[in-house]
């Protein structure tokens, strides 16, 4: 910083004025052609764009917009607007439904760039593909209601001091993990499993639930609080199954088999795994087993089982 004018006549009155800056002190000692042509070449040299040149990517915060537009058409008066009537909520949903259907198709489009089947690569059939895939997920939108109305169910069977359902949908955060894998899953099903990954990322975020969309998760599914939960791709969980905080469903061994070979935990119905639970493999646990906390199980459990650790025993 310059001293002040009177300051600078003080001091070349006396002879010791501080030195002026030149112009090129002051000029940055950057340059930003140089800085742009050094970040081209760095690209150039480890370039990562899928087959080679740039495209249009998703958009995190347009699925962002997606996901929410979604659940406020699926619960329109819980999670869209709170001032809805009879008279209204039809044309709210409609709306809704239009304008995210809308940007689906472009992040679908978008998307399906990156497929592995290079039969879509063209734009005429990437589009084909996003109208296709956009329509085969807005006719699952009923039945994915009635599928989280039975976790919802199931959520309040858990928590007796939940008052009402109204109260889980809104204020629950285990609540909201699976409603974003439910919306995940539905996008994976229709061939989207791009915009599935950014779904289930943005769960993650919010929730520090870890559901891959892949994973087959039956009706009645219950989170306890589900924070640190991770569930993986090949996992298959049956009918009325609650879990509770920090239990990972984990993968075995690299499968040695064909593709799509199961690698995590099949859970069968009506089981309850507790926390800090961690099942790694293609194991099966059986029917109505309860499994402990913090256990750590690479072996099929059979049903009905009850599965603890082992009581420590002082010599």
């Amino acid at each position: 910083m310059l001293p002040h004018r009177r300051e600078r006549d003080t001091f070349e009155a006396l002879g010791c004025a501080p030195a002026r800056p030149t112009v090129a002190e002051l000029r940055p000692a950057w340059s930003l052609d140089d800085a742009v042509a050094s970040l081209r070449a760095a690209r150039d040299e480890t370039n990562i764009r899928h087959r080679g040149r740039i495209h249009e990517m998703p958009s995190r915060a347009v699925m962002r917009e997606v996901l929410d537009a979604v659940l406020a058409v699926l619960f329109p008066t819980h999670l869209g607007r709170t001032d809805l009537d009879e008279e209204t909520i039809d044309f709210f949903v409609g709306s809704t439904l239009h304008g995210a259907m809308g940007k689906l198709g472009e992040q679908a489009r978008r998307a399906l760039f990156f497929s592995s089947d290079a039969s879509v690569v063209q734009d005429g059939a990437s589009r084909r593909r996003a109208r296709t895939s956009t329509e085969d997920f807005v006719s699952a939108l009923p039945g994915l209601r009635r599928l989280l109305v039975t976790d919802l169910e199931a959520a309040q069977d858990a928590d007796p001091m939940a008052p009402s359902l109204a109260e889980i949908l809104v204020c629950s955060t285990s609540m909201r993990a699976v409603l974003h894998h439910r919306v995940a899953h539905a996008l994976e099903r229709v061939g989207l499993p791009f915009l599935a990954r950014l779904v289930s990322e943005i769960a993650f975020a919010e929730t520090g639930v870890h559901i891959h969309p892949a994973a087959v998760i039956g009706r009645r599914f219950s989170l306890e609080r589900g924070t640190g939960v991770v569930i993986g791709e090949t996992a298959v969980i049956g009918d009325n199954v609650r879990i509770h905080p920090a239990v990972t469903l984990g993968p075995g061994p690299l499968p040695t088999g064909p593709a799509g070979t199961r690698r995590h935990p099949r859970i069968e119905d009506d089981v309850v795994i507790h926390a800090g639970a961690t099942l790694l493999g293609s194991i099966i646990v059986g029917a109505r087993a309860t499994i402990g906390g913090n256990v750590w199980i690479t072996e099929s459990v059979p049903a009905g089982s009850v599965v603890v650790q082992a009581a420590s025993r002082a010599d």
